[in-house]
């Protein structure tokens, strides 16, 4: 852990407390403002659609521009977003909040594309753990996130425009601290020089299609799940603190296994570390399902924050075998781009199931997309016994 990366890790802290932050009162303030119940998500959706959306410009940003303007520009975009949130919340306007945190997308594309930089400010060697670390800034958002939501909605009149209005001065605190970051000498490339193999051949590779499916779908299930937690927890009246307490420990579940689980990576090999993902997962729908109360809610999140973490490192892990540094940008873009697409529907499908089917049948359907990563890890461990069995041979 050098200056440079312990720098960028603080701003994916700050980053977390943003997206924290968002979902504890996006869905909530949604409710109280859709016309009908079940677009009570649909802020939180515009959130990733607008990532989804803002993956191709952000990696042609990176390629251009290099990583510190690009992501100064998302600092800058994530302050202004914020501002809009504000005003829409204070003037009762459902579509413009939706549009503002549609804006906020940008923001979220690009400082997704923080665990990426982290290997480029450590040694060759140590990439598995800079991705950790820089993820495990995250904690800073489990601790400030929720509690910035608890103790700023009641700040103004109207509830939660206080927190909307913190999250410019977060925003403006992790534009400073970029400025401090010292990235590698950025050359924008020259007209006509190669970016690699096409996009299409890249994505054809096993290890591209095993990687973005053990990342996009599990952050999708995640997703799925706590986005819809608040609103569960309300219907189960739970109150607010209850809510900020659950997604707290959510966030460390996320966030503070990237101190090790780099190294569980090297020791044990990536699919084994993205299984245990898998299983992590399926106990917190086991847990969720027992019953309602604060404890089991806790750590069903708890489970289901560590199981996030150890597809989305191992997947973000196992990506970085199948580019050139030249192919970067694209593939990296092209990873994002299906994670935030699958979150972005997971995010509606949550507030649509957890209005209209409720808290049991949001957690059985979660497991189906659990069982694709499952079936596409087996695939992969058994591609790779193959390929090594048939180097022996050859050798021999």
């Amino acid at each position: 852990m050098n200056r440079k990366l312990l720098l960028l890790a603080l701003c994916q802290g700050l980053f977390l407390t943003n997206n924290v932050t968002f979902i504890a009162i996006n869905g909530l303030v949604g409710l109280a403002l859709a016309p009908f119940s079940w677009l009570a998500t649909l802020p939180v959706t515009a959130y990733v659609v607008g990532a989804a959306v803002s993956t191709a410009p952000v990696a042609r940003s990176q390629r251009y521009l290099g990583r510190k303007r690009s992501f100064q520009i998302g600092l800058i975009v994530a302050a202004f977003s914020a501002g809009i949130c504000a005003w829409a919340a204070m003037s009762q306007q459902f579509w413009l909040l939706v549009t503002a945190t549609f804006v906020a997308g940008y923001y979220s594309a690009n400082a997704s594309l923080y665990r990426f930089a982290a290997p480029e400010l450590a040694a060759p060697s140590y990439k598995e753990k800079a991705i950790s670390l820089v993820l495990a800034g995250g904690i800073v958002g489990a601790v400030i996130g929720p509690n910035l939501a608890n103790v700023t909605r009641d700040w103004l009149p109207i509830p939660f425009v206080g927190a909307y209005l913190a999250l410019i001065l977060v925003a403006l605190l992790s534009l400073l601290i970029m400025s401090f970051i010292k990235f590698p000498r950025h050359e924008a490339p020259v007209l006509g020089a190669t970016s690699g193999r096409p996009l299409r051949v890249i994505i054809r590779q096993p290890v591209f299609f095993v990687a973005v499916s053990g990342a996009a779908l599990g952050y999708a299930v995640m997703n799925l799940l706590m986005a819809a937690t608040p609103l569960a927890m309300q219907m189960f009246e739970h109150p607010f603190s209850h809510i900020a307490i659950v997604l707290e420990w959510h966030v460390l579940g996320m966030f503070v296994p990237s101190f090790f689980t780099g190294h569980l990576v090297k020791r044990f090999g990536v699919l084994v570390v993205m299984g245990a993902g898998v299983v992590l997962m399926v106990l917190c729908v086991v847990i969720a399902l027992s019953g309602v109360a604060l404890m089991q809610f806790t750590i069903a999140l708890l489970a289901l924050g560590i199981g996030w973490n150890f597809l989305y490192v191992g997947g973000s892990t196992l990506l970085t075998e199948a580019y050139e540094p030249e192919e970067k940008n694209k593939t990296q873009g092209a990873m994002d781009f299906c994670v935030f697409t699958c979150v972005a529907i997971s995010s509606f499908a949550s507030g649509v199931l957890i209005t209209t089917q409720g808290w049991t049948w949001i957690n059985l359907g979660s497991l189906v997309p659990l069982a694709v990563v499952a079936g596409a890890l087996w695939w992969m461990a058994r591609h790779r016994a193959t390929m090594q069995l048939a180097a022996r041979h050859n050798a021999t």
